[in-house]
């Protein structure tokens, strides 16, 4: 696929696929006679990957170390494991929070419209 393509399918712009090849969130890309860049499908699914590590809020610093572990193979399961599972537990923490705030709201929410419907009836 070339870049264009990648970029209409992962969502990400041309310029963040050539910024991540340039740090070495990806792989350098093969490229075709004109010397434009060329990707195989795999890549797309290492960008849902790296955009899913983003969004739990993962710095590009340690999804930068993740590719090079990655590249570097095998022997780096565990400290990729380990680099997880750090930012795993962060997520999990995080949604009980958010559980417990939207618990919160929901009782305040249930309340206004316990007390709301006397009110309503009212103006009948």
């Amino acid at each position: 696929m070339m870049i264009g393509e990648v970029a209409e399918k992962s969502g990400f712009s041309i310029d963040t696929l050539r910024y991540y090849e340039k740090i070495g969130l990806l792989p350098n890309a093969d490229r075709d006679p004109g010397g434009r860049r060329f990707y195989d499908r795999d890549v797309l699914r290492w960008l849902d990957f790296l955009g899913r590590l983003r969004d739990l809020g993962m710095p590009i610093r340690d999804r930068v170390l993740y590719a090079r572990l990655r590249a570097e193979g095998d022997s780096t399961i565990e400290a990729r494991r380990t680099l997880l599972q750090t930012y795993r537990d962060e997520l999990a923490t995080r949604i009980g929070s958010l559980t417990e705030t939207l618990d919160v709201l929901d009782a305040k929410i249930a309340n206004y419209d316990t007390t709301s419907a006397p009110l309503k009836d009212a103006k009948k």
